[in-house]
């Protein structure tokens, strides 16, 4: 069974976010320790750019592995403040340590997220 932490909030597309989701807060988003199992070795990230802005449940970057290439989705709407540059190099690291090294960027919130899940409820879905 997946590891689920419990400061979380989990999107039902199997990202997490760490962070106070209030306006105006800097969040960092990441993909779920089941979704970086359920893909596999990950061999490449597309990464969302410093700067941009994204938008709750729409894509923001890639994901590809050696089984399959998945979409990422912003599980909140704000500005793109850091990307995780290590992540160029060592894609890897995401199924390594999906919710410490593997995150993937950190935004600030321009609006606050609904229908985030809590760790109860995101371990429910992934069952």
């Amino acid at each position: 069974m997946a590891n689920v932490p419990d400061e979380l909030q989990y999107s039902e597309e199997h990202e997490w976010v760490s962070g106070e989701l209030t306006e105006d807060s800097v969040v960092t988003v990441g993909i779920t320790e089941h979704a970086a199992d359920a893909l596999g070795d990950i061999v490449y990230v597309e990464l969302p750019t410093v700067g941009d802005t994204v938008s709750a449940g729409e894509v923001c970057g890639e994901l590809e592995s050696t089984k399959a290439v998945s979409e990422l989705y912003s599980p909140v709407s704000g500005e793109v403040v850091a990307v995780n540059e290590e992540l160029s190099d060592s894609p890897e690291l995401i199924g390594q340590d999906a919710y410490g090294e593997g995150w993937i960027y950190k935004a600030r919130i321009s609006e606050v997220p609904k229908g985030l899940l809590d760790s109860e409820a995101y371990s429910a879905i992934t069952e």
